[in-house]
């Protein structure tokens, strides 16, 4: 990445400016946003809630700049990132973004360890050092004997953990989100974000998680609710 949009560790690791976007559903225009304004600070844990459809996956979309605002900016580390073209917006969400989702999203056809070897590969780590990291991050999730099963071969809340180890695998600036486990049971789902929560605070991370879970919500550091398409302070 060249120094024009090297992130700075001085910013706010994201803030979303004046932000909006609309979907046509037939004839009808709907604001998911309007205007939405954010700032998280580098190591901040914010929460996200609101109803279902009320615009939470989009907005995370948007802050991880896989989709453009059809106003308003995204600015990760001091970088605006509206006007950057398409291999820009890839090397940041590379390099500076990860992302965890409901459903883990791993290849079938790979191991564990090569599901978080491999994003590191793409960004140009070297493939001993890609693979030390992956042990790493495995082993800190407790899945030291899973490294070389497939992720048929794997519970639904191991599954999630290696989708965390891959998320944070190239170290991001800021880690996104969507209901990370919304698809476990009620005990394996506070086990994998207790992991999470440790794994954030170890790396220094800036977490924005969408999420139901009021309880989980109040571990974090704000509570931000999606309403009519604006952020509003949840005391």
């Amino acid at each position: 990445m060249n120094d024009a949009v090297t992130a700075s560790t001085l910013d706010p690791a994201l803030r979303l400016a004046q932000v909006s976007r609309s979907f046509k559903q037939g004839a009808t225009k709907i604001d998911v946003l309007s205007a939405a304004e954010l700032s998280i600070q580098p190591g901040e844990r914010v929460a996200l809630v609101g109803p279902s459809g009320a615009g939470k996956s989009t907005l995370l979309n948007i802050a991880g700049l896989l989709e453009r605002p059809d106003q308003g900016d995204v600015v990760i580390g001091g970088v605006s990132c509206g006007k950057l073209n398409d291999d820009t917006r890839t090397r940041m969400r590379r390099t500076e973004v990860g992302f965890v989702y409901q459903f883990h999203h791993l290849l079938p056809e790979f191991s564990a360890l090569e599901n978080v070897v491999m994003p590191q590969l793409i960004a140009g780590r070297d493939k001993g050092a890609a693979r030390v990291r992956a042990e790493t991050l495995l082993g800190q999730l407790g899945l030291e004997a899973r490294v070389t099963h497939r992720p048929g071969e794997l519970s639904g809340g191991e599954q999630q953990r290696v989708a965390i180890a891959r998320a944070i695998a190239n170290s991001p600036r800021l880690l996104l989100a969507d209901e990370p486990t919304g698809n476990l049971d009620p005990h394996t789902a506070e086990q994998v974000y207790d992991e999470l929560s440790r794994l954030v605070s170890e790396e220094s991370l800036t977490v924005l998680i969408a999420t139901h879970n009021i309880e989980l919500a109040r571990e974090m550091d704000r509570i931000l609710r999606l309403e009519d398409g604006r952020l509003v302070e949840v005391s």
